[in-house]
């Protein structure tokens, strides 16, 4: 009796150690070995690092999702080397330029030398055939320059965009009669037109910006006209025109804003472009007029066997002065090429 209820307990025991051996453990992943039991809250949350909602890799996606135009486009403007080092430079010779007056040494018409001097500690580059200093005529020369491109640019792109703004909505007639007259002013060589222009008007700083931007426009205008022509087929122009929205909303708010981008590198070209303008009108005399200086007419003097030769501190600093602009200027355009392209990557 007794051993049999030894055997009967012994033979209950194994059968519960035996059940107890074989309890399910929960696992969080499939294929890993037996670990302590975890919470279920602990199991959801257990997994792959990148999938977690609060993981670096989610931040970093809701970051770039969350990030703007602009912020896309100096994204991708950054990655271009050359046209950062442009842009750096471009705003250093402005902010030299705009803050002349409070810079240079001396008066830019000033006689504070002897004539010609090599340059030395008191005049770091020079003085000119008549004793001026070369490197405060150099920041006032500089400043003129960069106006002179910034405003042609600026009166030939809005010309450019008016004209095109018409002729690729409205079409018909309108698109002949300015698109006959683009073809015109861009079939005559474009040097002897603004010579003809600026022998034709008395030279000046003002005039030469007239005649630069009233002569640049072509281009603009028949870039736009021919992005126009491709938007005003769209859907959401379709969509504006039934809804019955003002004209100037469709053009300056619709059309426009979508055009903005190949406009802006376009002015860059036109930009430098004018640079050069004013510097080949000066050396030859039809510029902006002495002793207003500018890059172009101080390249004036280095008509000069002499002065090439024996006096590089009166042609090379203006010359340096130009190339550096235009290079940036063309640089940046690069850049900014590619920074709005909206097939880019980066």
């Amino acid at each position: 009796m007794g051993l049999f209820f030894y055997k009967q307990k012994t033979t209950t025991e194994s059968e519960s150690d035996k059940g107890s051996s074989h309890t399910p453990i929960r696992r969080c992943a499939k294929g890993m070995r037996r670990k302590p039991r975890l919470s279920a809250s602990a199991c959801e949350h257990k997994g792959v690092a990148g999938s977690q909602p609060g993981s670096s890799n989610d931040n970093n996606n809701m970051g770039f999702q969350s990030e703007s135009y602009l912020q896309t486009v100096w994204r991708r403007f950054r990655h271009h080397r050359l046209g950062t080092v442009s842009l750096v430079i471009l705003a250093i010779i402005t902010a030299a330029a705009v803050l002349a007056p409070v810079i240079a040494p001396y008066d830019p018409t000033a006689i504070v030398g002897g004539f010609s001097k090599p340059p030395s500690w008191k005049f770091w580059l020079g003085t000119d055939q008549i004793g001026r200093d070369m490197l405060s005529r150099l920041l006032y020369a500089t400043r003129i320059s960069l106006l002179v491109g910034v405003m042609a640019t600026l009166i030939s792109t809005v010309i450019g965009v008016i004209l095109g703004l018409i002729a690729g909505y409205f079409g018909g007639i309108a698109d002949m009669i300015i698109m006959r007259f683009t073809d015109m002013v861009m079939s005559f060589p474009y040097i002897l037109l603004v010579l003809v222009a600026a022998a034709i008007f008395e030279p000046g700083l003002w005039n030469i910006i007239l005649i630069l931007g009233f002569v640049d426009w072509p281009g603009v205008a028949r870039l736009v006209r021919s992005n126009v022509l491709n938007l005003r087929e769209t859907n959401f122009i379709k969509g504006n025109i039934v809804a019955g929205m003002p004209l100037r909303h469709i053009l300056f708010s619709e059309i426009l804003p979508n055009t903005a981008a190949p406009i802006l590198v376009y002015a860059t070209s036109v930009l430098a472009l004018s640079i050069l303008d004013e510097a080949a009108l000066s050396f030859l005399g039809q510029g902006v007029q002495p002793p207003t200086p500018s890059l172009g007419n101080m390249l004036n003097g280095a008509q000069s066997l002499t002065v090439l030769t024996s006096q590089p501190w009166l042609w090379i600093p203006p010359g340096l002065m130009i190339i550096v602009i235009v290079m940036s200027i063309n640089f940046i355009g690069d850049a900014l090429r590619d920074a709005l392209d909206p097939n880019g990557g980066m």
